[in-house]
């Protein structure tokens, strides 16, 4: 991956963005990365949308479903409400 200085990269912002690859650039500011330059991955067709996030969440506990639990209908969501 490239790296650049933060005040080169703005020498040179404009061309950069024509040149920069799959990899990226890598910006820096007193030697350390502040920042990563990447192109923008086009979508076809908003049917690329659909499964974008499979694998990147866990499968849904039906403990955790706060619906469910009968919390929001019970007693004590009226007592809650009352001041």
């Amino acid at each position: 991956m490239k790296t650049i200085a933060a005040a080169k990269f703005k020498e040179q912002c404009l061309r950069l963005l024509d040149e920069v690859d799959a990899e990226g650039i890598v910006i820096t500011k007193r030697g350390k990365p502040v920042a990563r330059l990447v192109p923008v991955r086009e979508r076809e067709t908003d049917a690329d949308l659909i499964g974008i996030l499979a694998g990147k969440i866990g499968p849904l506990d039906p403990k955790d479903d706060l619906l469910s639990t009968g919390a929001w209908v019970s007693d004590e969501w009226g007592d809650l409400n009352r001041g």
